[in-house]
């Protein structure tokens, strides 16, 4: 499926929840990130993600820092490792599509990220990253 048919498709509401996991908020991130600029796609993506949610009665579940940390992380990986399409995007970034206890676990305690503000508002990272983590 096209970037341009997946975010259609999106917005619409047309995409089904029960194949609607992990690495399809990721993918669905990286064809935002493929149409518009950083900022645009944020929030078209976060606004689209919410409305989606509310219209199957999961307003609870969005979580704006979990949204927005996996979206700069996928937007920084494609600014680093330039990816012609969404497969090789996925061949060199396959720790992002790792759902429970993925990369947001090197950055945020669990708390954290289970906590009323995160789903309201972006908090920053909380947890300290060694020497080690950060290679």
């Amino acid at each position: 499926m096209s970037d341009e048919r997946l975010i259609r498709d999106f917005e619409s509401g047309e995409l089904p929840e029960d194949s609607f996991h992990h690495a399809d908020h990721v993918r669905l991130a990286f064809a935002y990130l493929s149409q518009y600029a950083p900022l645009e796609a944020l929030d078209r993506f976060s606004n689209a993600l919410k409305r989606y949610a509310a219209a199957r009665g999961k307003s609870q579940r969005y979580n704006e820092t979990v949204t927005y940390a996996y979206f700069f992380l996928i937007r920084e990986r494609i600014a680093r490792f330039p990816a012609l399409d969404w497969a090789e995007f996925v061949r060199r970034n396959h720790d992002l599509l790792v759902p429970k206890h993925g990369i947001l676990g090197r950055y945020y305690q669990e708390g954290t990220l289970q906590s009323d503000l995160a789903r309201g508002v972006f908090l920053f990272p909380d947890k300290r990253c060694s020497p080690a983590d950060a290679k």
